[in-house]
């Protein structure tokens, strides 16, 4: 009987399908990550109206306010993180998996009311998928 140290047909397709499944596999689930959330986010998301803060100043020292507004404006615009603070409660704001600072600089030390999809982990909380919610 002749004996070949060749794989076979069949073992190459097998190794090189379960290798393709492998090295997909990571794509396939941050594909669904990026998409789980489509157009049902809004649905079950929250309004929260409140004050539109630089979160570095305001949880470094309380800036709050008409009086720290440009100061406020100035580091939101600059890529800070802002947030929304409302009775006792202050959120990240964050959009489609990027930050909102564009849309909301504007609106610093000003009360608006955005909408979205609430998170929070370790005591922080987050406004996710958000919009700005227009009168």
């Amino acid at each position: 009987m002749f004996v070949s140290d060749r794989p076979s047909i069949l073992k190459v397709t097998v190794v090189i399908g379960f290798t393709t499944a492998l090295a997909l596999s990571p794509l396939s689930v941050l594909q669904a990550h990026e998409h789980e959330n489509d157009g049902t986010a809004n649905a079950e998301g929250k309004t929260v109206t409140g004050e539109v803060v630089d979160l570095m100043c305001y949880i470094d020292h309380n800036a709050t306010g008409e009086k720290h507004a440009a100061c406020a404006g100035k580091c939101i615009k600059g890529g800070g993180p802002v947030g929304i603070t409302s009775a006792g409660k202050t959120y990240l704001i964050v959009g489609q998996h990027k930050p909102m600072n564009d849309e909301l600089a504007e609106y610093a030390g000003k009360t608006i009311t955005v909408k979205g999809k609430v998170a929070e982990r370790d005591g922080i909380s987050m406004i996710e998928n958000a919009e700005i919610v227009k009168k």
